[in-house]
């Protein structure tokens, strides 16, 4: 799993400091928005070629880290 997260990087020159893929100007949300379109992991590697299986990974697993947060009540 941290083998797949080492592909997600943060530049806060790049993108506005958004994550992106392997220093590309490929985003974690450009791929998810293509998930979310109805794109196939297959659809979105035929569009961008320069991504790679593992990268397409990394995005859901990195989406999903952020996503998993304990919600504390007061």
């Amino acid at each position: 799993m941290s083998e797949l997260l080492k592909r997600i990087t943060l530049n806060p020159r790049q993108c506005g400091g958004r994550p992106c893929i392997r220093g590309m100007r490929i985003r974690v949300s450009d791929i998810l928005d293509l998930f979310a379109a109805g794109l196939s992991a297959d659809d979105i590697l035929a569009e961008m070629p320069d991504l790679e299986a593992d990268d397409l990974k990394a995005a859901l697993s990195y989406a999903s880290h952020k996503l998993n947060h304990p919600v504390l009540i007061p």
